[in-house]
């Protein structure tokens, strides 16, 4: 399935949309707090999509990220994709853009602009959705408005509610402070969420971003634990303890 290119939109269309997101992602506010913008995590992020892909035997032609950040998610899957495999990314955050640019190539694409201001007619294969919607005020808004711009649609989302965050005072504070998550899930309720909204559940899984990230003294005794308990009771432990995210493929 062919993808117009999202360059077609007007100057007016992206001020709309940049300007209608929130403030912390165009005014470095962001990156100030995290200068990284998480690229230490994305070969953790391309392992899960590959495994997801192998999973499902899907082999997209064509691909979105939206909310791509660094863009280092696309450049690391690019490899794996087949040849011809068309890539675009989208941000609202100049910083993420500008962090984009080595590394886009004649296959691989970013733009600044939020993606519910395509043509209408712009469709992708597969469109990737990786910790982002934690982040927007109306996540159902958007979770809706993108639905319609993919076949299949790959969500990542961080179980950000366990009983050990809760019990913690400043458990889910932290989340807010260090990465502006506006909204906390449990499987259940993310589940709900897409389902709420029409999405068909095709498949998912538990990522293990506890066991593989995190550099804290905190996160790495609890490692061997969580290891443990997570290979006797999935469900129970990532409720419990947290430290996972969920994999959602949807249509």
């Amino acid at each position: 399935m062919a993808a117009h290119s999202p360059l077609t939109t007007t100057t007016s269309d992206r001020l709309v949309s940049i300007e209608s997101a929130s403030a912390i992602y165009r005014d470095g506010s962001y990156l100030k707090s995290n200068p990284s913008w998480h690229t230490e995590e994305s070969p953790f992020k391309v392992r899960q999509i590959l495994r997801m892909l192998r999973r499902r035997n899907l082999a997209p032609a064509t691909i979105c990220d939206v909310g791509c950040g660094a863009g280092m998610v696309l450049a690391g899957l690019q490899p794996y994709l087949p040849a011809d495999c068309i890539s675009w990314g989208y941000d609202i955050s100049p910083d993420a853009i500008a962090m984009c640019a080595k590394h886009g190539n004649k296959n691989l694409h970013f733009c600044l602009r939020d993606i519910r201001r395509d043509r209408s007619d712009t469709y992708f294969d597969l469109l990737l959705m990786l910790d982002v919607f934690e982040h927007v005020e109306d996540y159902i808004g958007l979770v809706r408005d993108v639905r319609s711009k993919a076949k299949y649609k790959l969500f990542h989302i961080p179980l950000d509610l366990s009983v050990q965050a809760v019990l913690r005072k400043n458990g889910l504070i932290r989340r807010r402070d260090d990465h502006a998550h506006l909204h906390y899930f449990t499987k259940e309720t993310a589940l709900r969420t897409l389902t709420d909204v029409g999405y068909q559940l095709t498949d998912f899984f538990y990522t293990p971003r506890c066991i593989e990230l995190g550099d804290r003294l905190v996160q790495k005794v609890v490692r061997g634990p969580r290891r443990f308990a997570f290979a006797l009771a999935p469900d129970v432990t990532v409720r419990i303890l947290g430290g996972y995210s969920l994999m959602v493929l949807a249509e």
